[in-house]
């Protein structure tokens, strides 16, 4: 199974920082970052739509300039980085999956990844229209589903977006899901998984790979064929 660092490696270092990022290049198949767009509408990563969690910043990220953004503390001193920024870290290393967290930021995003993203690339969100998009201005990359809800969403009418992948919640999997996906040539992706037993159950399902904050525990987990 594929080992996806969700938000680098989240449990060993402060989430989507460089330092996170570095943790799960040692470990993990995919590292998964957030993406957002700054007042001056320059990709950053962060999950939140709000500083106020994850840094010394308060009020929405949307209403600050990159500039403005760099001056916030994102835990341990780190800062919060761009896009670009996260390309360059990762490219050559290991793979790459962003999750477009706001319709409208299709754009800017996949100028980035146009000239700078790591192969593989998977782009992921829960809004269906933005990867819509992003299929439209990238029609190559490849893309994946996020849902929260205990089922595959049926094909829409006259949708031609190709979905490499479906990435439901953990406790939303079931053997019919998996079975269902694997038929529409989808990977099956569950997030967030942190334990040995959850692991071993994704497998037990037969899930192509988990999301995990912990991507280099899990590693150790897959190294000894437990």
């Amino acid at each position: 199974m594929e080992i996806i660092g969700h938000r680098g490696a989240a449990a060993r270092a402060p989430e989507n920082t460089p330092a996170s990022i570095r943790v799960a290049l040692q470990c993990a198949d995919y590292v998964e970052v957030d993406v957002r767009l700054s007042r001056d509408r320059v990709p950053v990563i962060m999950h939140d739509a709000t500083l106020d969690r994850t840094t010394s910043g308060k009020g929405r990220v949307a209403e600050y300039t990159l500039e403005e953004l760099r001056e916030f503390d994102a835990g341990q001193g780190e800062r919060i980085p761009t896009l670009e920024e996260v390309c360059g870290l990762v490219r050559g290393k290991t793979g790459l999956c962003v999750e477009i967290k706001e319709p409208g930021s299709e754009l800017v995003v996949c100028e980035v990844l146009d000239r700078l993203a790591p192969d593989p690339l998977l782009v992921v969100s829960f809004h269906r229209a933005a990867l819509g998009m992003v299929h439209e201005i990238l029609p190559g990359v490849a893309l994946g589903l996020i849902s929260s809800r205990p089922e595959l969403p049926a094909p829409r009418k006259g949708e031609d977006v190709p979905l490499a992948a479906f990435l439901p919640r953990f406790d939303a999997l079931t053997p019919e899901i998996v079975a269902a996906a694997h038929a529409r040539g989808m990977r099956v992706i569950p997030w967030t998984l942190n334990a040995p037993d959850a692991w071993e159950r994704a497998g037990a399902l037969a899930a192509d790979g988990f999301a995990t904050d912990d991507p280099c525990r899990a590693r150790e987990w897959q190294e000894r064929g437990v």
